[in-house]
């Protein structure tokens, strides 16, 4: 049962966000107070700062000036509800998918999501890494049989239409890319092997290879749905590509 400070506590809360709707005839005379106002700007600052450093890539794209208007507006809408503000911006790129201003950028909702990933590759939990060598061991007739589990840290998204891995790439870590962008679809891996996120390309056989083993199918089921996609899928290499990034982990008993 909520007691009558923290009824107020979560309406003071709210009415940071939403003083219009303020019902309180009490909190409505707080929030007509000059400091009232000082902290609220000083907690939308806050929130509009976390989502500068959550989505780099974006801020990088737009600049500075457009991305904290636009996400002013998002802090607006939807706050955080958890005070670790490195987890704040989950409902970002869906944010930028709807809003007008970013129409002529397709893409931006897709980078958004990618530096979203990041985050999450960042701050998932710890486990050691399943090695090339620990499969290679295994009974070749159990192969089929074999689940494989997710590292905690594994991070994946297939973009069916841009470059988007490409170009939040090329502006994640920018270097001396100067390649033309080909304008289809692209897929990305995030993983998080030792202390660092690392990233790269990654195929739609791959993803749907991911998919099946999130959904927790054998080894021969995640195969059959990476060859449903590509049917010319390189499976062998696929699988050893995925152990070299460090996307599974050694599984629990």
């Amino acid at each position: 049962m909520s007691t009558p400070l923290a009824q107020f506590q979560d309406a003071f809360a709210k009415a940071l966000f939403a003083p219009q709707d303020i019902a309180d005839p009490v909190l409505r005379q707080l929030a007509a107070q000059p400091a009232f106002a000082v902290y609220r700007n000083t907690v939308m600052k806050g929130c509009v700062d976390a989502l500068e450093a959550n989505f780099p890539v974006v801020a990088r794209l737009v600049g500075s000036e457009w991305f904290r208007a636009a996400a002013a507006l998002h802090v607006a809408a939807a706050p955080p509800h958890d005070g670790r503000l490195m987890n704040y911006g989950s409902g970002f790129a869906e944010f930028l998918h709807n809003f007008e201003p970013a129409a002529e950028l397709p893409y931006l909702p897709g980078v958004a999501r990618l530096d979203a990933l990041w985050c999450e590759a960042h701050a998932a939990e710890d486990a050691p890494v399943l090695d090339a060598a620990w499969l290679a061991r295994c009974v070749p007739e159990l192969l089929a049989t074999l689940v494989l589990e997710l590292h905690p840290a594994a991070r994946w998204a297939w973009f069916d239409q841009q470059p988007v891995y490409s170009i939040w790439a090329r502006n994640r870590a920018p270097g001396d890319d100067e390649e033309e962008l080909v304008w289809q679809g692209e897929g990305a891996l995030l993983t998080r092997p030792a202390d660092t996120v690392v990233w790269r390309a990654i195929t739609r056989a791959g993803c749907a290879f991911l998919d099946a083993c999130a959904a927790g199918l054998p080894l021969a089921e995640a195969a059959e749905r990476a060859l449903a996609v590509d049917a010319d899928a390189d499976l062998a290499a696929l699988l050893e590509s995925l152990l070299r990034a460090g996307a599974f982990t050694e599984r629990t008993p």
